[in-house]
């Protein structure tokens, strides 16, 4: 059996992909149609379950939701009513869990178990646009809130083993560029920016791109060293680059691929290992 791939998504602004905002239609494209066709769905080849890293949930110690069901939880403010209607029903997996628990202890690594923590919309929102049919099972699993490049990266290198059990890994955040009020003020925007923001991403795809896992941690483990990592991604606040970094161990060897997607002008890069 071929192993199941790692994707690290784009989930864009709050609920707004899939409230149909123009601001993130190449987002909400790529969603709905180039990740479905990376994992295979609606093939023989579809993951039995998907462990989902959502930047939106920072923990001391890796945290998995092992419920046979979640809610949503609706972790964002002043959206459209239509927002905190949504609904995205697809299982639990306790079993699935336990795997991750288990990958994670034969590693060294800590976890613990959280079967009341709804899905956060790192969670819900791409996946409504990935898997609408929501028939696929889900372990929601946190970031650790040290953004400690060296631990998320092993924390991946943990869970690589899954993806033999048919289990993908997808990263939910915003590798790119995480810099809200840069949005909001107009400075991601002015040519300046945009051009430290273009070589930044520069960076990224070569630290990225390395074929062989030893050379690819070392890269990332000196991200915040690259110019201009404090404005992409400003310290203490680099949780929408975490699970970016635990794709990156979950990977293994071989090269990335991927594409970027304009984001209110910005462009962001989806990352992917098959």
């Amino acid at each position: 059996m071929v192993a199941a791939p790692v994707v690290c998504v784009t989930h864009g602004g709050g609920p707004m992909p899939v409230l149909n905002d123009p601001g993130q239609k190449d987002i909400t494209h790529s969603l709905s149609t180039k990740v479905p066709k990376i994992l295979k769905l609606g093939s023989s080849e579809a993951p039995k379950a998907i462990v989902l890293i959502t930047a939106h949930w920072e923990t001391e110690v890796i945290t998995i939701s092992n419920g046979s069901m979640h809610d949503l939880y609706y972790d964002y403010g002043g959206f459209p009513a239509a927002a905190y209607k949504l609904k995205y029903n697809a299982p639990g997996s306790p079993e699935a869990a336990n795997a991750v628990a288990e990958a994670l202890k034969v590693a060294g690594l800590k976890s613990v178990m959280d079967s009341k923590r709804g899905w956060d919309h790192g969670v819900f929102i791409p996946l409504l646009l990935i898997n609408p049919a929501a028939d696929i099972p889900i372990v929601q699993v946190s970031v650790l809130e040290s953004q400690s490049p060296s631990d998320l990266f092993a924390m991946g290198r943990a869970l690589a083993p899954l993806r033999e059990q048919n289990i993908a890994i997808v990263g939910s955040g915003s590798a790119s560029f995480h810099h809200i009020s840069s949005f909001f003020n107009g400075e991601a925007n002015t040519p300046s920016f945009q051009r430290m923001q273009r070589q930044w991403s520069k960076t990224l795809e070569h630290a990225i791109g390395a074929s062989q896992v030893d050379q690819r941690k070392e890269s990332l483990v000196a991200w915040k060293q690259w110019e201009g990592s404090a404005k992409i991604h400003p310290r203490g606040a680099a949780e929408h680059f975490s699970p970016l970094i635990v794709c990156a161990g979950a990977a293994g060897e071989g090269v990335a691929k991927g594409w970027n997607d304009a984001m209110m002008g910005v462009a962001m890069r989806t990352f992917y290992w098959e």
